[in-house]
């Protein structure tokens, strides 16, 4: 039986683009455990704008087929997110 793909759409409040995207971090971090959750796919909208997404992860290919954890947008090479940002929400 082949299987689809699917988006859930989880409203929350924030106080900015920033904020929300932290957010979006903790919730994945959170569900990572789960098989069929795709870290790299996690955009942020505005709710009256949903079509203008803002992706919260890197998600550049790494080897291994590995993805970059890193924040999008980051400074410095793709790889295993630095130390400081292991746990930090940031």
């Amino acid at each position: 039986m082949s299987r689809e793909r699917f988006v859930v759409h989880l409203p929350v409040i924030a106080r900015d683009l920033a904020a929300a995207k932290r957010f979006a971090r903790a919730i994945t971090r959170a569900l990572g455990f789960l098989p069929d959750v795709d870290p790299g796919e996690t955009t942020v909208s505005e709710e009256d704008a949903q079509f203008v997404r803002h992706r919260v992860f890197c998600d550049t290919r790494l080897d291994g087929g590995r993805r970059c954890p890193r924040p999008a947008d980051h400074d410095g090479p793709c790889g295993p997110a630095p130390r400081s940002m292991a746990g930090a929400d940031t």
